[in-house]
């Protein structure tokens, strides 16, 4: 039934009570334990007992065991394990379960609970006590023996002084406890040494050093730990006495190598400054590098400056405002020029006499409001001191390097650069008419050091960008210069001065020469000076500093290890750089962080003397020390020189004379080769010693990418006759990569700087034409390239062209050898000659030029060796019919090596058409009749000489 109406009642199932266990076992709520290394058994402080009221029932009152629980760290309980000694009194025992280690862990704690035996045998209803926590001490075993932290202590002292501490020495030891880890004393091993230490391992002199009766003390200490454990190795300590303290710098080296190619290495590697315990607080070194010698002003890449424009990626059509001395470029005749380590001349300007003026021609051309002015410049040129017209007080006068008034369009706009002391300004009219004059002035260190700087002017009016060497610039004052008498509305450019009105006038009047020394300039320049403007936009900033960066130059390290209070400034050449501080420990440290750097691949051998010049300031003004200034060098070692290699070509080239003279000519070179490679040492003592040999160096070369700057072709004995023959290029080709060619009589150079596979293909093209009718013999051209303005060149490779020409055209003897038989030599192949590359020849056999005298000479032999043909010939025949082989034995018992072979031009003939059998693919060197007495086809006539048996061509 259900229980719809009234509620349901269920039985409870209740457990019966069971008065034998009552109580729950008790147990102390916290023990403090001791247990040693080398032993498990834990000793526990109260002892361990679990009590049960229900004792002494016999289950209910006895303890079964003890759980160990997780300590606070939750790993604790494994190492540890609780059992029972007794269970009726309740006694335990706690036990680690694997050995302990202090040092690992000194201190575990974990939990412990007691269980009894419940109400039978089985453990029925047993119960259990509260946790109580266990700490757990492991006590220190002396089990290790101190170890020093270093094997070996140096110190350096100056003698005659006794010190409070020369060096201190330490050692550790790994036990973990206070008593057996620290160590009590130290003590010198060594006997009768003038050296004592003490328990905290300072060592210090017993008596004054004397350097000159030791130099060198060496002595061994020992350490002790408290547990009388001695250290497991001794320590070596090295005294050097120094003679009597002088202040300067030690460890300066005065020769410093670099090889090229090693990026940055430091000047100063081991360099310390002694101040013999002078307090000083502060201190200034500057390190220069003088590198004014090497190029131009640096080492920066050895090509000239149109291949590095190009090498850059720089905008072409700059225009050279002081180009070399020509009878089209005249107005630089009358200026003395300075040796270049590449092509751009650099021209001197004396301050009075040297002044040039650009025809009018050149600055149209440089005309606009938009240009790049870019100069090579040393203020002062090589002798710096003024030019004896000038003034003594008028050192400072401004001088001025270009002055130029410019027509852009309806108006004309005018500008002039100009040195003053140390200060290079820019005026610039931009309309003479009616805009009002701007002056852009920088104050640059550059421009009175009288060493080599680039400067690069990018003017796009009204925003002026200067570059100093590959440096940007912002102008430090802008100023409107006021009212100024107007230039004449006339178009000129001169470099090296600016002009006055008396020489205005005197040159409207009359017309002038372009190289005229105008006598009413002013504003002279004195220096050495190049100048190239280009039109149009301002190069971008990653162009100018790729064109006019210095490669080399002094550089700090790591400036995050700078020290504190350290300051550190280089100059923008990179030719200076100076170190200030106050601490002498970060000073030293900072000195050996100055490092030399030298970017380019093949770095500029030669020496750049180095100066280390210090100042020291002292509390003591009066006694403070004053350091003598340091001179020394370094050297660049000479780069592993790139070995141009040139093949595939020659040495002889034949061709018929009709090839020649088509409208392409015949190409010179059309299988060139070129390959770069480095040559450097290897050593092979390795391989020796496993070979048996001695050990040895050698020469490996590694292929390297490369840029060729240039290459000449160039005619051996007279030079090309124009109206005879001409060498051929593609100019569209040149035009395209951006290379220039000089094309003369006596050579063709092809210049710019390009790959290898650029120069390649560009003289594989180059083609030899010969005119109608031409009957030279042959000719003989030379070609060679070379890489970073000639610094590096290749071989030079020779080839030999022959014009082969045909008997028609120089010679008939027909009436003499018409009636001959014809000989036939198929065991060699007509079109080739050793050393030779022929073509087919054709149906008129062809002779190479050098034989056509010998020709002539011997016809009158022919008639005499006609008889003595057609008699070997008859000859020949009977016994060929006889055996096939016998031909050629019979052949070989009569000596021809000094007489003449006619052989047949028309084996190779045939053999092109198709109509002779494939005899010569088979190897066949019989010699075959041609009974055909009526055939009046020339020949071509070999001479057999030397043991090699080779034909030599006549």
């Amino acid at each position: 039934m259900g229980c719809y109406k009234y509620p349901c009642f269920f039985p409870l199932l209740i457990a019966p009570f069971n008065p034998t266990n009552k109580h729950k076992p008790w147990i102390e709520t916290e023990y403090q334990g001791i247990v040693m290394e080398n032993d498990n058994t834990v000793l526990l402080n109260p002892p361990l007992f679990a009590l049960d009221k229900d004792a002494p029932l016999h289950y209910a009152g006895e303890i079964c065991g003890f759980r160990v629980h997780n300590g606070p760290t939750g790993s604790s309980s494994v190492q540890f394990e609780a059992v029972v000694l007794d269970r009726s009194t309740g006694e335990g025992l706690v036990r680690s379960k694997e050995p302990l280690d202090c040092e690992s862990q000194r201190e575990h704690s974990f939990t412990i609970q007691a269980y009894d035996c419940g109400e039978g045998p089985d453990g029925v209803n047993s119960k259990k006590s509260h946790k109580a926590t266990v700490h757990v001490r492991v006590n220190d075993v002396n089990e290790f023996s101190p170890v020093f932290v270093e094997r070996r202590y140096e110190a350096s002292v100056p003698e005659g002084r006794l010190f409070d501490r020369i060096v201190r020495v330490e050692a550790l030891d790994a036990d973990c406890s206070p008593q057996y880890s620290q160590i009590c004393f130290y003590d010198i091993i060594t006997p009768s040494v003038p050296f004592v230490i003490d328990n905290d391992g300072n060592i210090k002199n017993t008596e004054p050093l004397d350097s000159k009766r030791q130099r060198v003390h060496t002595f061994w200490v020992t350490a002790f730990d408290c547990g009388k454990n001695r250290a497991q190795a001794d320590a070596q300590v090295v005294v050097t006495v120094k003679p009597s303290c002088k202040p300067g710098w030690i460890g300066w080296s005065k020769r410093v190598e670099y090889t090229p190619g090693s990026g940055s290495i430091p000047l100063f590697p081991s360099l310390h400054l002694e101040t013999c315990e002078e307090t000083v607080w502060n201190i200034q070194a500057t390190v220069e590098l003088q590198t004014g010698h090497i190029g131009k002003g640096c080492d920066r890449d050895s090509y000239s400056d149109r291949s590095v424009r190009r090498l850059c990626g720089a905008v072409r059509g700059e225009v050279d405002l002081l180009p070399p001395p020509s009878p089209a470029a005249n107005w630089t005749s009358a200026l003395p020029t300075l040796p270049s380590s590449d092509s751009s001349l650099v021209f001197s300007f004396n301050g009075s006499t040297h002044v040039a003026v650009v025809p009018d021609s050149i600055a149209a051309a440089v005309s606009g409001d938009h240009f790049t002015l870019q100069l090579w410049m040393r203020r002062g040129g090589i002798n710096t001191q003024p030019p004896t017209n000038q003034a003594r007080g008028n050192r400072r006068e401004e001088e001025t390097i270009v002055c130029s008034t410019v027509k852009n369009d309806d108006s004309f706009s005018h500008y002039s650069l100009s040195v003053h002391g140390c200060r290079l300004s820019l005026f610039y009219w931009p309309d003479v008419s009616a805009a009002r004059p701007v002056k852009f002035l920088w104050k640059l260190e550059q421009v009175c050091d009288s060493e080599w700087h680039h400067l690069s002017l990018s003017v796009q009016f009204p925003s002026v960008t200067l570059y100093v060497d590959g440096v940007t610039f912002d102008p430090a004052l802008i100023h409107d210069n006021g009212v100024i008498p107007n230039p004449a509305p006339r178009q000129r450019l001169v470099i090296g001065a600016c002009w006055g009105n008396d020489w205005l006038n005197q040159r409207q009047a009359k017309t002038a020469s372009p190289v005229e020394i105008p006598n009413h300039t002013y504003r002279r320049c004195h220096g050495d000076i190049g100048v190239t403007v280009r039109p149009g936009s301002v190069e971008p900033h990653s162009v100018v500093e790729c064109l006019y960066a210095c490669r080399e130059g002094l550089d700090f390290g790591d400036l995050e290890t700078l020290g504190s209070g350290m300051k550190v400034h280089v100059n923008p050449s990179q030719s200076a750089l100076v170190l200030e501080g106050d601490d002498i420990e970060s000073f030293n440290r900072a000195v050996q962080q100055v490092t030399y750097r030298n970017s380019l691949r093949f770095a500029t051998p030669g020496v750049r003397p180095l100066k280390l010049t210090t100042s020291l300031r002292c509390f003591n003004e009066e006694s403070c020390l004053t350091l003598r200034q340091l001179e020394g060098y370094l050297v660049v070692l000479q780069p592993d020189a790139p070995q141009i290699s040139l093949s595939g070509v020659g040495p002889h080239l034949a061709r018929p004379a009709p090839e020649f003279e088509g409208p392409r000519g015949v190409p010179l070179f059309p299988e060139l080769r070129i390959v770069c490679s480095l040559s450097h040492a290897v050593n092979t003592a390795a391989q020796g010693m496993e070979g048996g040999g001695e050990p040895a160096n050698t020469l490996m070369s590694d292929a390297v990418a490369h840029t060729l700057d240039g290459c000449e072709v160039q005619p051996l004995g007279e030079e090309l006759n124009p109206e005879r023959e001409e060498l051929l290029v593609d100019m569209d080709a040149l035009r395209e990569r951006g290379l220039e060619i000089i094309n003369t009589t006596a050579y063709i150079a092809i210049t710019g700087a390009e790959s290898i596979s650029v120069y390649e293909d560009v003289l594989r093209s180059v083609r030899y034409r010969l005119a109608k009718g031409s009957a030279r013999f042959e000719r003989r051209f030379r070609l060679s390239c070379s890489e970073m303005n000639g610094r590096y060149t290749s071989n030079e490779l020779t080839l030999e062209v022959n014009f082969l020409h045909s008997l028609d055209s120089l010679y008939h003897p027909s009436h003499l050898l018409a009636s001959q038989q014809q000989f036939l030599h198929p065991s060699h192949h007509s079109g080739e000659l050793s050393g030779h590359t022929l073509p087919n020849p054709h149906r008129n056999s062809v002779v190479p030029g050098a034989a056509t005298v010998i020709i002539m000479v011997c016809v009158g032999f022919l008639v005499v060796m006609v008889i003595m043909g057609v008699f070997r010939i008859r000859s020949i025949h009977r016994r060929g019919e006889g055996a096939r082989g016998g031909s050629k034995e019979d052949s070989g018992q009569w000596d021809d090596s000094a007489l003449t072979i006619i052989v047949n031009p028309m084996e190779s003939y045939e053999s092109r058409m198709g109509i002779s059998a494939d005899t010569e693919g088979e190897g066949e060197e019989d010699e075959e009749v041609v009974e055909s007495p009526d055939n009046d086809d020339q020949r071509i006539i070999i001479k057999k000489e030397g043991r090699d048996g080779n034909p030599r061509r006549y």
